[in-house]
């Protein structure tokens, strides 16, 4: 599995905002600033994040962002699947020359990765990512 710089970069301000207090929120430039993130790319990475409710927009001369749960409660799972939509393992179709057997069981191996990612993701949260700082 190879992570989109989206998620990477989702990760890395959400791991910016979890270093700051609960309570103060976290304004865009600053997240970018401090990441090195194109400030306009961050801002189409957080929409999706906010829309699934990892973050929370505050509006206003002192709003920005902040973490809608504690980074224990976060998993990298949704933070990936927010950003860069459903973990999906799929093998391209070869059948030809009575394929379709091997492409089946292509696809079962696929499959099975992809559950085997998705679990991974789904017991790792944000707070296991930080904890070696």
């Amino acid at each position: 599995m190879k992570l989109s710089r989206a998620s990477n970069y989702a990760i890395q301000a959400l791991a910016h905002m979890a270093g700051k207090s609960p309570d103060q929120p976290a304004a865009s430039h600053l997240v970018a600033a401090a990441q090195d993130i194109p400030e306009r790319f961050l801002l189409k990475v957080l929409k999706p994040l906010v829309d699934a409710r990892v973050l929370l927009s505050l509006k206003g001369p002192h709003g920005g962002y902040r973490l809608a749960r504690s980074p224990k409660e976060i998993t990298m799972l949704e933070v990936v699947e927010a950003v860069d939509g459903p973990i999906r393992c799929e093998a391209p179709e070869v059948g030809k020359n009575g394929g379709a057997a091997l492409d089946k069981r292509l696809q079962a191996i696929c499959e099975g990765a992809g559950a085997l990612t998705r679990q991974r993701l789904a017991k790792t949260t944000l707070a296991d990512l930080i904890k070696g700082k």
